[in-house]
């Protein structure tokens, strides 16, 4: 028994200095949700450059786009805990935390439409149009509503 409380204080402790750790090396909230934004607005990019006609249609670089965003938006709201309103030049708006539901039926929506998109596997760029203009659509009113304009 002793032992069994040595060894969950010693897994505390590793635990407790892993995080102290991961947030003195630049793994705050705030800096992990604006590198996941970066991932999102690289696939976006990649995503409306075929739908624009700007690169050609790839069916395999549009669902490897897609995925990674889904991978990077996937706890994307874990990442807006109480208390990371400021700091790093964030973007966000206080409208997060005091609509905290508001936001995250909106992230919801947008992780949906990306999954939905997903499952589609978009054969061509007329279809891949309507999957990104859907993605769009939650991703626009979370910008309008809980970004800080730049």
């Amino acid at each position: 028994m002793q032992r069994l409380a040595i060894a969950c204080l010693a897994g505390a402790a590793v635990a407790v200095a892993t995080f102290s750790l991961s947030m003195a090396d630049g793994h705050s909230p705030i800096e992990q949700r604006q590198a996941a934004m970066k991932t999102v607005g690289k696939s976006t990019k990649t995503l409306g450059d075929m739908v624009k006609g700007a690169s050609p249609f790839d069916a395999a670089a549009a669902s490897a786009a897609l995925v990674d965003m889904q991978t990077a938006v996937a706890t994307y709201g874990e990442l807006f805990p109480e208390g990371s309103e400021t700091g790093f030049e964030t973007a966000a708006k206080d409208t997060i935390w005091s609509d905290r539901a508001g936001f995250d039926a909106v992230l919801a929506t947008f992780k949906s439409e990306i999954d939905g998109a997903i499952a589609a596997a978009p054969a061509d760029q007329a279809a891949l149009a309507a999957e990104v203009g859907d993605i769009g659509k939650p991703c626009g009113t979370c910008h309008q509503t809980y970004r800080v304009k730049k």
